[in-house]
């Protein structure tokens, strides 16, 4: 139980640092240019993440599955943040 609380803080504590980068970047330039909004759907998309990534670990025994499984999310959220940035698809949600 203590190793998967410690797993859960460490999922919280590297999105938290994540969200720092762009925070810090706004203090410096004009061109990161992020609302309320922008942190909250880029906190929500990362958490998520790890949090699939943690359910897989847990969950699925073999390496290989494991290993697929994991590929898979990373390459959705890479997909949605790319969508979300910069409209590769054109959608209604694209940031240009």
């Amino acid at each position: 139980m203590i190793m998967q609380n410690k797993r859960l803080i460490g999922i919280l504590l590297t999105v938290g640092l994540l969200l720092l980068i762009p925070l810090a970047a706004m203090q410096f330039t004009g061109e990161v240019n992020w609302s309320l909004t922008d942190f909250i759907v880029a906190g929500a998309l990362l958490l998520g993440t790890g949090l699939l990534c943690e359910l897989v670990m847990r969950k699925v025994k073999k390496t290989g599955y494991r290993v697929a499984f994991i590929i898979a999310i990373l390459g959705a959220l890479l997909l949605i943040w790319i969508e979300l940035a910069v409209g590769i698809f054109g959608s209604p949600v694209a940031g240009n």
